[in-house]
Parts: C-alpha cells; structure tokens; sequence
C-alpha cells in the first residue's frame, strides 16, 4: 500500500507481529506516548501520564490471546508502526496504536488505521471497531472522529494506582468508547 507523505512516496508492508517482536513493539509504543522522545510528535502523552505505557508482559499477552493479533507496519523492512485487534463477537477491538514520532502527521496513521479495519472486516466479519481513548485527548479524537469514529460518552474509570497503565498527572482521566461501523 503506497502513501505519499510530504517527503516521499512510501511503501508500507503489514504482517501479524511474533514473540520476536515484542522487544521492539515496546520501544515503538513507549515512543509515541511517553516521556520527552514522544514529544516529536503530536500523539504524546508525556505531560498527563509519565512511567510506562506498556511492558513485554503486556504485549505478549496481546500476542498470546487467541482472540487477538498485533499488525506491525513496516517500511523497507523495518517496523514504523503497529496496532492490536481483538475480536470481541460482532465487533474488533483497536488498541496499542504507536506511529513512530518522528513519521507522524505524514498519513501514516490513516493507512494503518483503514488496514486494520480491512483486516477486521475481512477476516473476523466483525461490523464495528471498538476503541477507547483517554477522555481528555481532544485532538487524538477528533482525529479519530475525522476518520469516522463517534464519541459514545461510554466512560471507563482510569485505572489510578495501577503504574502498569503509566502515572497520572491529573485527576480526571477517563476512557471514552469510541465506535465505528465497518
């Protein structure tokens, strides 16, 4: 699949990550999210949440579930980005989304996204994509609401106290349900 971001044409592969992986998986999700290295992009999230965003344990889990999968795309053979899909009966759950921070903002994202929908849709027969977002990231939803995904003022309590999900820097976190039909 061919995008053309400000720089260059690129070319990104997809394939289902492996135990192999997760060494790099961490790095990659770390990097979007946390601490100052994140801040070269605009997905950071370095000053609400502090500590880790993930672990190897966490990720393994994810490659482990026999209900999920973790998609890596990767640019001349390296891993840029990647996402995790679980199949949640008549709907896909999208999670651990990480595009490297200095790649974003160059529609690397909305091609990653569009696939993992794709690969939902197709191989689970699944009509919607479930994904949270923490309530206060106004810009990371609005993103996803340009690419079709609606608010469902469904809220899940921030897990405060459990440093596994990073150090909040605030008190009123949230997750939000956000949902789109396939």
């Amino acid at each position: 699949m061919d995008i053309a971001p400000a720089s260059a044409r690129v070319h990104l592969t997809f394939r289902d990550a492996t135990e192999a992986d997760v060494p790099v998986l961490v790095g990659l999700v770390e990097s979007a999210y946390r601490g100052d290295a994140s801040r070269a992009g605009w997905t950071t999230e370095a000053d609400i949440l502090q500590g880790q965003r993930t672990d190897a344990a966490g990720v393994r889990e994810v490659l482990e579930s026999p209900s999920g999968r973790v998609l890596v795309a990767e640019r001349d053979g390296e891993p840029v980005a990647c996402c995790q899909l679980e199949h949640r009966g008549e709907a896909a759950y999208f999670g651990m989304f990480a595009v490297r921070p200095e790649l974003q903002g160059a529609g690397l994202g909305k091609v990653i996204i569009a696939e993992a929908e794709r690969t939902a849709r197709e191989d689970w027969g699944v009509g919607e994509m479930h994904m949270t977002v923490i309530s206060v990231r106004e810009e990371l939803i609005a993103w996803y609401e340009r690419r079709g995904y609606r608010r469902t003022g469904k809220l899940t309590p921030f897990p405060y106290g459990d440093e596994r999900f990073g150090i909040p820097q605030r008190d009123d976190l949230a997750f939000e349900l956000l949902v789109k039909d396939l």
